[in-house]
């Protein structure tokens, strides 16, 4: 039986025995689109049969289309009793037939989409017109059309299935045909992906993705300053690209020397753009700000504003903030930063001597940084460490239960900077724990079952500088030891590198020992950094300091400039608690933040305390077999 009949749409009824049970709304939207577009016609006829319910049928195959008839119908659209053209079955076939309409299809070919939406396209529709058409995203519409940028050649080899099509969207990324084909031709057929096609085409091209774009507003900044910019629509992580590189270049300096005379406006006496942080600025001396106290005006606002701070993260974790919670949290913090800046400032005399550096950061950020004197410049450096609050800080604390704080990122890194450097220190005079170390660290890299975070020494030398780390390195004790060791080697290691090798051959074994300590020395980093805090090596640091008996307490003496100045009110009243008890806490909460950082100096002093981040950490016992329990052999 296979006669078509028409039968009213609220006859109809969704059939049992329909192997597919599972419709999307948003096609049901999308068919519902299209078939309003064709004046309310079904392209296909439903499949039927009738229901034990009389005058009633169940539909086998179409139930999509009958869903989307239906939310025409509630819409108003069209009548209830719409009449709809079906096939009629029997009964006994139903799952066979429901099963083979869902599954004996082929979707169609991309590059006769292609074709058809070029039509339309053609005919003037919008490409929002045809994607309701059709029941389809512009998206989808967009990226069929894209398809005519690519050479009729590479199309017929697709449609040959000689191409993927991955393989053939590649090539939409330029409208020379002639470079498509040869690009195509000149690639092995091993090396022929999506994204060498891409690479190869935009070998000229600068993608959106660029840090020189980003920091200049992205495409439409080009496209602004009329530009040619190209978009890739199948590319979903790139964004785009350009051609006028020359154009990106000049966007690029014109903003950064606008920049450039802000700073030279304030006084500085040269300031030089860059595309990227100058290499020469590490080895450069450099001025810092000093510190200036905020006014009490100023001070009231820092401290409301750090409780509305506290309030908001609070709210904004625990999921019970409103909509506005998010765009008031960034405008404190915004305000909070401003204030904290305006408690570092450049001495005049500093300014008039010193320079600055105006460049883009590795995300596309602005960077400036300030302070650098230039080698022929012999003046001497007054430095000044300010404060560098690190906004969290909370002044509503009773001294019996002081609330946490959190230690800025770049103090918990100056701070392990200071461990590191007196590790290093320590372990240069003493070969045999550095011997037992450059072992175990070598052993590390051979046997492949161990992971090398397991050790804090890099053995490749890959030093890490300190200097960079620490605001005033001068006042570091044990950059200071490790520096005059490393003068006095100087005097006695040949000055040509290509004569080293038979140097140390013609040392004796006590001399190689000694050089030795000092390499590993070198290359001990316990840094804890703002993007990786690096737990594991920093372990490994602390069980070396143990065997190497290390008193941070004669390396590091914490002050208002290297700590106290540096945290919040609520860190210091935790400090003066551990070290000599509530007592002397109590009164913190009533004073200015400067008065707070030079009470907790005169109260630490010949305490011993340390902060957590220097001390060396208590180490839980290792088994016989434990590789630090043989560093401590050796030390013996």
């Amino acid at each position: 039986m296979t006669d078509i009949i028409t039968i009213a749409l609220n006859k109809l009824d969704t059939d049992p025995m329909n192997v597919r049970r599972t419709y999307s709304g948003q096609g049901i939207a999308e068919l519902a689109a299209n078939i309003r577009s064709d004046g309310y016609r079904v392209l296909q006829n439903l499949v039927v049969r009738k229901s034990d319910k009389r005058g009633r049928y169940l539909v086998i195959a179409g139930e999509r289309r009958r869903l989307a008839l239906v939310t025409l119908a509630e819409a108003g659209e069209i009548a209830r009793d719409f009449l709809v053209e079906c096939k009629e079955r029997d009964g006994s076939t139903a799952t066979e037939i429901s099963l083979a309409e869902n599954i004996m299809r082929e979707d169609m070919h991309p590059l006769d989409q292609y074709a058809a939406f070029c039509v339309l396209a053609d005919k003037g529709m919008p490409i929002a017109d045809i994607a309701a058409r059709f029941g389809t995203t512009e998206t989808i519409v967009r990226r069929r059309l894209a398809l005519a940028r690519v050479s009729p050649v590479l199309q017929n080899l697709y449609r040959d299935e000689e191409m993927s099509f991955e393989q053939l969207t590649a090539f939409t990324v330029t409208d020379d045909h002639g470079r498509q084909e040869e690009i195509w031709n000149s690639l092995s057929s091993w090396n022929r992906s999506a994204h060498t096609i891409r690479h190869a085409l935009q070998q000229d091209a600068m993608k959106a993705s660029d840090k020189r774009i980003v920091f200049i507003g992205g495409l439409e900044a080009i496209e602004a300053a009329g530009g040619e910019v190209r978009r890739d629509l199948f590319d979903n992580h790139n964004g785009g690209f350009t051609t006028d590189i020359a154009l990106v270049e000049r966007l690029v300096g014109e903003r950064l020397e606008a920049e450039a005379e802000k700073l030279r406006g304030d006084g500085w006496a040269w300031v030089e753009c860059a595309a990227e942080y100058p290499q020469d600025a590490h080895r450069m001396r450099r001025i810092y700000p000093q510190s200036v106290p905020l006014s009490d005006e100023q001070q009231a606002e820092l401290d409301q504003l750090d409780r509305d701070y506290t309030e908001l993260a609070e709210q904004i974790e625990t999921d019970s903030a409103d909509d506005d919670a998010e765009s008031r949290f960034e405008i404190v913090s915004a305000r909070i930063e401003a204030l904290q800046a305006s408690e570092e400032q450049f001495a005049p005399e500093d300014t008039a001597r010193a320079g600055a550096y105006v460049c883009i950061d590795h995300y596309g950020k602005l960077r400036i940084e300030r302070g650098f004197l230039k080698p022929d410049d012999t003046q001497t450096s007054n430095e000044h460490e300010g404060c560098d609050d690190d906004g969290t800080q909370s002044l509503e604390q009773k001294a019996q239960a002081a609330k946490a704080f959190v230690i800025s990122a770049a103090l918990a890194q100056e701070l392990t900077a200071q461990k590191t450097a007196a590790i290093r220190a320590e372990l240069a005079h003493n070969p045999d724990v550095a011997l037992a170390a450059v072992v175990h660290a070598l052993l590390l890299g051979t046997q492949h079952i161990y992971g090398s975070e397991e050790t804090c020494l890099e053995l490749r030398l890959t030093s890490e500088r300190l200097e960079n780390s620490i605001k005033d390195p001068a006042e570091c004790k044990g950059t200071v030891a490790l520096d005059e060791l490393a003068e006095n080697y100087g005097h006695h290691l040949p000055g040509n590198p290509a004569d080293l090798w038979e140097w140390c051959l013609g040392q004796s074994r006590d001399e190689l020992m000694n050089l030795l300590a000092f390499a590993a020395a070198k290359s001990v980093n316990a840094l804890q950094l703002p993007h990786y805090d690096r737990k594991k090596q920093r372990q490994h640091a602390d069980r070396l300091a143990t065997v190497l008996n290390i008193d941070m307490a004669a390396w590091f003496t914490p002050t208002s400039e290297n700590y106290f100045g540096r945290i919040s009110k609520a860190g210091i009243e935790e400090a003066l608690i551990e070290a000599k008890g509530v007592d002397f806490a109590s009164g913190v909460a009533g004073m200015k933040k400067i008065e707070a950082a030079a009470y907790a100096v005169r109260q630490i002093e010949g305490t011993g305390w340390l902060p957590a981040l220097v001390r060396i950490a208590d180490l839980e016992p290792f088994d016989g077999d434990d590789e630090d329990d043989k560093l401590a052999e050796a030390a013996e």
